[in-house]
C-alpha cells in the first residue's frame, strides 16, 4: 500500500494548488523597507531644505537597493546597497554623518544578515572604515567570526583590499560638532557624576538600516550606526549586536533604531521574528508589541523596520518620527519622517 499513497503524496506536490504556493522564483513577491533613523525631530526643526534633502536621501537608497531587487539580485547584496548609500549621506548617523564621542572622535558600528543561512557579521568600534557595513559583511563572508571589534575589526580590514580606509575626521560635520558642544555644556552643568548617571534618550537615536525580500524569496537585513553623542569608555549599542539591533531568519527580518541599551536586554530585533515565528503573529502585531509596548513599558523608546516573507512591512516608532521609505510588492514606494505623513 506504501507505493500508491507515495504517487498520491507526489501528485499532490505537483498539483496546481501546491505549485501555486511556490510560484517560480521569477513570480515571487519583492519588498524593501529602509530607515535613517527613530528620534525626536519636530516639524519645525527641519527647514524645507532639510526635509528634501532627506527624502532625496532615502530616495537614492531606495532606488540602490529596488534596483538590485528588480534585477533579480540577493537580498544580501540590496541591504548592501542601500546602507551604503545612507552611510554616505551626511544627514543620517551613520558613515559620514556619524556622531562625535566624548573625545571628539568618531566610533561606528554595523551588522548585516542573511535570513535563510543565518549567516551574519559585525564590527564594533571602528574609526578609519568608510562604510562600516562593506566591513561587517566581509566579516561574515571571509571570516570564521561574526563579531570583530575595535583594533582587531581595523587589522582585519587591512586583509580586505576592497574595504576603504579614511581618516577618522572623515566622518566629522559641522551639525555634529554642534550636538557634540552641546551635551558637553549640559553635561558640564549637571556636574560629571550626575550625568554618568542619568542619560539623555535622545543622544541614542539615529541609525540606518534596510531589510529586503528577493525573488528567491530570501531575506537580509543590515544597521550602521555612529552610536551616541558624546559616547565614553567605548560604549556599543545594539547596532551590531546580533537579535538586539539586526535579525533576519526564513520568515522574518528586523533593523531596529532607538535606545540601544533597551534593545540589547530585550533582544528587540529577534523577538519580532519569534513571535512571527512560534506564536503565528501577523508581522505587525509582533512589531507593535515589541517597539511600542515591551520596550517602552521598560524605559526605553526608539523604532524598527520588519518584513515577513510575503512582503508585509512593518515600520513602528513611539519616538515622535523615523526617517524611512518602502517599496510594496506591488510596486507603490514612498518616504516619510512623522508620524502622519
Amino acid at each position: 500500500m506504501r507505493l500508491p499513497i507515495l504517487l498520491l503524496s507526489l501528485a499532490a506536490m505537483s498539483s496546481p494548488a501546491a505549485l501555486a504556493q511556490t510560484p517560480p522564483a521569477g513570480e515571487r513577491p519583492i519588498a524593501l523597507v529602509i530607515h535613517g533613523g527613530a528620534g525626536f525631530v519636530p516639524r519645525d526643526s527641519l527647514s524645507e531644505a532639510d526635509r528634501k534633502a532627506a527624502h532625496a536621501d532615502l530616495n537614492r537608497a531606495l532606488d540602490a537597493g529596488y534596483g538590485v531587487l528588480k534585477g533579480g539580485g540577493s537580498a544580501l547584496d540590496a541591504v548592501s546597497a542601500v546602507v551604503v548609500v545612507l552611510e554616505d549621506s551626511p544627514i543620517f548617523n551613520a558613515g559620514k554623518g556619524a556622531v562625535f564621542n566624548a573625545r571628539g572622535g568618531h566610533e561606528l558600528d554595523a551588522s548585516i544578515m542573511e535570513g535563510h543561512t543565518r549567516r551574519a557579521g559585525a564590527v564594533a568600534g571602528v574609526t578609519t572604515i568608510k562604510n562600516p557595513i562593506k566591513l561587517a559583511r566581509a566579516v561574515m563572508e571571509h571570516s570564521p567570526h561574526v563579531m570583530l571589534a575595535g583594533a582587531g575589526a581595523e587589522a582585519f580590514a587591512d586583509t580586505r583590499p576592497e574595504i576603504e580606509r579614511v581618516p577618522n575626521t572623515y566622518f566629522d560635520t559641522p551639525k555634529r560638532r554642534q550636538q557634540l558642544e552641546k551635551a558637553q555644556r549640559e553635561e558640564a552643568a549637571k556636574g560629571k557624576r550626575e550625568a554618568n548617571a542619568t542619560v539623555d534618550p535622545g543622544k541614542y537615536f539615529g541609525t540606518v538600516g534596510a531589510v529586503a525580500l528577493d525573488r528567491q524569496g530570501h531575506i537580509a537585513a543590515a544597521t550602521s550606526t555612529g552610536g551616541m553623542t558624546n559616547k565614553r569608555y567605548g560604549r556599543v549599542g545594539d547596532s551590531p549586536v546580533i537579535g538586539a539591533g539586526t535579525w533576519a531568519d526564513e520568515r522574518c527580518g528586523v533593523s531596529g533604531t532607538g535606545w540601544g541599551e533597551y534593545y540589547i536586554r530585550y533582544n528587540a530585533a529577534h523577538d519580532i521574528c519569534a513571535r512571527v515565528a512560534y506564536r503565528g503573529d501577523s508581522l505587525q502585531a509582533a512589531a507593535d508589541e515589541v517597539i511600542n509596548k515591551i520596550i517602552p513599558a521598560a524605559g526605553g523608546d526608539g523604532g524598527a523596520i520588519a518584513l515577513d516573507r510575503e512582503g508585509h512591512i512593518a515600520m513602528p516608532f513611539n519616538s515622535g518620527s523615523m526617517f524611512r521609505g518602502w517599496v510594496k510588492p506591488d510596486g507603490s514606494r514612498g518616504t516619510a519622517i512623522h508620524e502622519e505623513e
